[in-house]
């Protein structure tokens, strides 16, 4: 049984409270309509970027609370919102690989159109690299409050707050190097090699942003573990 559809209380344009809140009349006329397009996979370019910028929003939100949490003392709950911020960048990474089924001759008529636009910059990533720059001190400046090191806390157990929370971290960073790595291997398959994209910058200078870390002292800690597990005559180093 069909029931009829209830009137819109909430305030704002739309036929029902559905689309004033989501304000999709909005939403969907942000992007070019079939009149303006060079080409119809224009369509599927735009709203691939515009929907990673809305996910980036989001990371960045996420973020900013786990700061406000750690601010004071709460490694728990800023453990949570990292988690959250890092199975955003899945998602972004996951649809991103959409754009492989893009073919070259295609983007070559969608890139006239893009002027001198370039991922790098993105408003969204611009601020999740200073998100992530104020989370790598603000968890420093803790341990610091606690007399703690990175070694301590990897020594500790690993249902530890701080331990939970520093392993976030590192699933962050590394779901950043994921979505890098994938947007470098997209390039490559529409783009080819020794080309330049549309604000000059080489593609084959991706690969370097791959390995930047986001929290290198979380990584350090593990290549000083390993090495002082080597010394000491464990498995994979040398006696001394």
């Amino acid at each position: 049984m069909v029931t009829s559809s209830l009137p819109a209380v909430l305030p704002g344009s739309g036929a029902t409270d559905y689309a004033r809140y989501m304000r999709t009349d909005e939403l969907l006329r942000l992007q070019k309509e079939p009149a303006q397009w060079v080409h119809p996979d224009e369509l599927l370019f735009q709203i691939v970027h515009q929907s990673t910028e809305l996910w980036l929003k989001l990371t960045r939100s996420h973020l900013s609370r786990a700061l406000a949490h750690l601010a004071v003392g709460q490694p728990g709950a800023a453990e949570l919102l990292v988690d959250r911020a890092a199975e955003a960048l899945r998602l972004i990474t996951d649809h991103l690989r959409i754009l492989r089924s893009l073919p070259p001759a295609h983007f070559a008529v969608i890139r006239g159109v893009l002027g001198n636009g370039s991922g790098f910059e993105s408003p969204g990533w611009r601020l999740l690299r200073a998100a992530t720059t104020e989370l790598d001190i603000a968890y420093s400046r803790l341990l610091s409050s606690l007399r703690l090191t990175v070694a301590d806390v990897y020594d500790g157990q690993p249902s530890d707050p701080l331990y939970r929370l520093a392993e976030a971290l590192v699933d962050l960073d590394e779901r950043i190097a994921l979505w890098r790595t994938e947007h470098y291997s997209v390039a490559t398959r529409v783009i080819g090699h020794e080309v330049r994209g549309t604000r000059g910058t080489p593609v084959d200078s991706l690969p370097a942003l791959i390995s930047h870390r986001r929290f290198p002292t979380l990584w350090e800690a593990r290549t000083a573990m390993t090495r002082a597990g080597s010394a000491d005559g464990c498995p994979g180093g040398q006696t001394r």
